[in-house]
């Protein structure tokens, strides 16, 4: 439904789950966005943003398509849109990528966001007139009194080892994988490129049912470093990831963003964690991967304009499978620069795609099996006012007629070896098929389930 124009009612409501609204959201396009403890998650669509494959200049016309529909929305505070791009704006898109096309960007009927200094919800709810926004806040305030204020079903419980035993995996072969990396590092080797990001998938076939929802609410609670999401632009069709990094953030005219690039796995314990950390700190070929996201950053942002901050060295960001080397960025934005203009010459960064960027992208078509659609490239929102944030699709899946297929990349430099690369991938695909098993789990215990 498009509504050119109409009222907007926002209410203050008591802390509710957003798994909760969500699963009261089921057979709507949906959304779930959040940081830490702070979260908005969306359903309906008040107005639709789509644009095609093969769309020109795509970041400039979402940005203008984005500019009327948010002046049409004006409300008692910022009005935003939710969504994000395709990784490449000339890729074929198959499969449930065509519902997502090169960017789709929603204005929501409904959503709801919890906000920490508050310790509250807020309710938001457009319509075609104040009375009807009026109608749909009260609708949605009271669905959420009635099914509880928050989702007390048990999560607590450790997942399963392995999630081989719940559902069917298959994925590509470690030779085709070798040859990808050989490929890649025959172009480094002679001064071609300097690091080349290549990607691989995994597809799983579930035992029983894994909805979106679910499995983005065991992602958020077991990766809070981590900028957690859902977009389901059409019912069924759905993308859900866990981003270690930011790609920009804009607000009050200052930018921010982590560069992270550089792995290396978790121990055991505490203790062999901080040895691992601290070899990868250590790590020349880390640290060198590390550098080219880092200078091509803030080489961008100075070309814009841009007044630029950055940490000396990088640190150790530790997750919880996973550790990164990360620097943060911070910029003094010039006056007319927008944030999607931003997005726009800092994507793909080298941490999604390699360096220099033409000569990257090459390889990596030409050695890919697959459609990487929205993998890897930017999704989140922005508002009236010029803020937002958006973040590369990472440690993500994209939901197909009831299977799932993941996606996993790791850079490719001078020295990197075949065998440490796939298995990085193995531990990047970790947070998501553990949720898988989590969300598999909590839909059995649900009344009323088989």
């Amino acid at each position: 439904m498009k509504i050119d124009g109409g009222g907007e009612c926002v209410r203050r409501i008591g802390r509710v789950s957003p798994t909760t609204f969500l699963r009261l959201a089921k057979g709507q396009p949906r959304g779930f966005w959040a940081s830490g403890d702070r979260w908005v998650a969306h359903a309906g669509v008040a107005e639709d943003i789509w644009l095609p494959v093969g769309e020109e200049c795509r970041f400039r016309t979402v940005e203008t398509l984005a500019g009327r529909v948010l002046g049409r929305h004006e409300g008692p505070g910022a009005t935003r849109v939710f969504g994000g791009f395709a990784f490449s704006g000339t890729d074929t898109l198959t499969g449930s990528w065509l519902s997502f096309g090169s960017a789709r960007f929603h204005m929501p009927e409904v959503e709801i966001e919890y906000r920490p200094e508050t310790g509250s919800c807020w309710v938001t709810a457009r319509g075609e007139n104040g009375g009807h926004a009026e109608e749909a806040c009260r609708a949605w305030t009271g669905a959420l009194s009635a099914v509880g204020s928050a989702d007390r079903r048990g999560r607590t419980a450790p997942a399963p080892a392995g999630f081989r035993r719940a559902g069917q995996i298959s994925g590509m072969a470690r030779g085709t994988w070798e040859r990808m990396v050989a490929n890649a590092l025959r172009r480094i080797e002679v001064g071609d490129a300097e690091k080349v990001v290549l990607a691989r998938t995994l597809e799983v076939q579930p035992d029983g049912s894994v909805e979106p929802d679910e499995v983005v609410d065991a992602l958020w609670r077991e990766n809070r470093g981590s900028h957690v999401f859902l977009f389901e632009p059409e019912a069924g069709k759905a993308m859900v990831g866990a981003a270690p990094e930011t790609l920009a953030t804009v607000a009050n005219g200052v930018f921010r963003a982590t560069a992270v690039a550089g792995s290396a796995g978790v121990g055991a314990n505490s203790v062999e964690t901080a040895h691992l950390a601290d070899r990868l700190f250590n790590s020349a070929k880390d640290r060198a991967e590390h550098d080219f996201v880092v200078r091509d950053m803030v080489a961008r942002l100075e070309a814009l304009g841009c007044s630029v901050g950055r940490d000396v060295e990088p640190h150790v960001l530790a997750l919880a499978r996973i550790q990164h080397l990360e620097t943060k960025i911070v910029a003094k934005v010039p006056p007319g620069l927008s944030l999607l203009a931003i997005v726009e010459s800092l994507h793909p960064t080298p941490a999604v795609c390699g360096m220099p960027r033409e000569v990257a992208l090459a390889v990596l078509t030409e050695n890919e099996v697959f459609d990487r659609g929205w993998y890897a490239g930017p999704v989140g929102w922005l508002d009236s006012n010029g803020r937002g944030i958006f973040v590369p699709a990472l440690r993500s899946a994209v939901l197909r007629n009831g299977s799932w297929r993941l996606f996993a990349g790791a850079g490719i430099v001078a020295g990197s070896d075949p065998v440490s690369e796939w298995e990085e991938t193995e531990i990047k695909f970790q947070p998501v098929l553990q949720a898988m098993v989590r969300a598999e789990m909590s839909t059995r215990a649900q009344p009323g389930a088989e």
